[in-house]
């Protein structure tokens, strides 16, 4: 396993480096405010504004559960907005109790939720649980390649490693896998906007956006299927 070391980036949350690899888990200029921008107003919040029925189950699956904060600012957003969200992520090399432990998200988001941020780093994988009345969770230590599901989900938080680290999982095929794991009008949203990716995107059958990325990015892509 790689040497991992929790460093603070310029909006003041943690994020995580690994030094050998070259790459942080978000980005230098801010992690919350990158998540913020990304998943949640680019990603969850237009979704709802796309689809504003009531009592309706939101479906996320997240490629890369990492450090937990996609997760931890998608159930901040489900109780202010009463939203019933059913959260599934996959991660190969979680993060050991001590590290996510340390990071200090909790204290920039919503401090009554540290012993839930803390449980969906300890709870056991491959078994749903609710995290919270409206947020039901469940992880799943496997590799985006071998990854099976009968499951179809709303949105997918696209955030695995840059293609440079982890070229395999920004190929057509993989797109083509994420296509299908998408209801009709479900989106994919993800931070990078390599002209490859797009492609890549294209070809697996999703109707491409290019939107303003935030600080220090200039664009990130919202892929939809038709």
């Amino acid at each position: 396993m790689h040497n991992r070391i929790i460093q603070l980036t310029e909006d003041g949350s943690h994020t995580i480096a690994i030094p050998e690899l070259n790459v942080t888990y978000h980005s230098k200029h801010g992690a919350l405010q990158e998540r913020m921008h990304v998943f949640i107003h680019a990603g969850l919040d237009y979704f709802k504004y796309c689809n504003p029925l009531q009592n309706e189950t939101i479906n996320i699956f997240e490629v890369g559960f990492g450090t937990g904060l996609n997760a931890l600012v998608s159930l901040v957003y489900a109780i202010e907005y009463n939203l019933q969200i059913n959260y599934q992520t996959i991660e190969l090399y979680p993060l050991l109790s001590d590290e996510a432990h340390n990071l200090n998200y909790v204290f920039l988001t919503n401090q009554n939720l540290k012993t839930t941020f803390y449980a969906m780093h300890n709870c056991d994988w491959n078994k749903r649980i609710e995290l919270h009345q409206l947020f039901s969770f469940k992880k799943v230590k496997e590799s985006l390649l071998d990854f099976k599901t009968t499951e179809q989900f709303n949105i997918i938080y696209f955030d695995a490693f840059d293609p440079t680290v982890q070229p395999e999982l920004w190929t057509e095929d993989i797109f083509k896998k994420m296509y299908e794991l998408l209801y009709t009008n479900g989106l994919l949203i993800t931070y990078c906007s390599k002209g490859s990716v797009q492609r890549a995107m294209k070809a697996a059958g999703f109707t491409i956006e290019k939107l303003k990325g935030p600080p220090g990015k200039r664009e990130i892509i919202r892929a939809i299927k038709i």
